[in-house]
């Protein structure tokens, strides 16, 4: 008989409590292989601190977690992190304006921003590669400060992709994108998604709308704690997101997706 697979992320009543408030409230969260996770939640929610604590940059108060197989504790997480990519708007600021984006890149093959180092061909084919499976080869010249928030966004993916992550974390990538390039963008998430070896996507979001059909399961937070946990055509209803959000909404399935109405 063949060995169950190890979870690729298994939270057990994680919390996180700072001060007089519970950042994380309890939550207990098991991700498989195959499963490609969306987490929504109002601002507040707790969404940010679960990533943090994912990422290793916050400590759990109380509950157990282990990632790919590694129990938090008991690893040096150091080394779990470089399987953990993150794409979050909160790395712009470190990427400097002239940097091509095929250095910005090459950058996350070797785990720094800013790169300094000298890249071989090997580097830079790798690192055009992963701009092609994002589509954004026309990019690899361009400077980091003329590049719009989509392309940005499309270039930290290629960035977290070079090397080689088991989970790849989107944290509200969609954030400041007009609808177009929202649209554009999230076909390029779903081609990541379709691709032979493809990582875990965990994406992190406020908008129903963004929920492709590369997903398969959606966590649904409030005030730290989860309304519902599950494959998404259960877990997705009007009472769960009233819950979440604090107030009636209604959810409606269109012909692309998702809409929420409030109210």
């Amino acid at each position: 008989m063949p060995k169950p697979s190890v979870p690729i992320l298994d939270l057990d009543a994680i919390s996180v409590q700072r001060g007089a408030v519970r950042l994380v409230d309890a939550v207990t969260w098991r991700i498989n292989r195959g499963e490609n996770w969306v987490v929504l939640g109002a601002n507040g929610s707790g969404k940010t601190s679960l990533l943090r604590v994912l990422m290793g940059f916050l400590s759990p108060s109380s509950g157990e977690m282990r990632v790919l197989g590694h129990q938090h504790g008991s690893t040096d997480w150091r080394e779990i992190r470089p399987r953990l990519g993150l794409v979050s708007s909160a790395l712009h600021a470190h990427i400097p304006p002239a940097e091509p984006a095929v250095e910005t890149v090459i950058s996350g093959r070797y785990a720094q921003l800013d790169f300094w180092g000298r890249a071989t061909r090997a580097d830079v084919r790798l690192a055009r590669r992963e701009l092609a499976r994002v589509g954004a080869s026309s990019l690899a010249d361009r400077p980091w400060a003329w590049l719009s928030q989509g392309e940005r966004q499309r270039v930290l993916i290629a960035r977290a992709l070079i090397a080689r992550p088991r989970v790849l974390i989107l944290d509200e990538p969609c954030a400041g994108l007009d609808p177009v390039a929202r649209a554009d963008f999230l076909r390029s998430v779903d081609a990541v998604a379709s691709t032979r070896g493809a990582p875990t996507l965990i994406f992190v979001t406020h908008h129903v709308e963004e929920i492709t059909a590369a997903f398969t399961h959606v966590l649904i937070l409030a005030n730290g704690k989860v309304v519902a946990s599950g494959p998404k055509t259960k877990a997705l209803t009007s009472a769960n997101l009233s819950t979440a959000y604090g107030q009636p909404v209604r959810l409606r399935t269109v012909a692309d997706g998702w809409r929420l109405s409030v109210g």
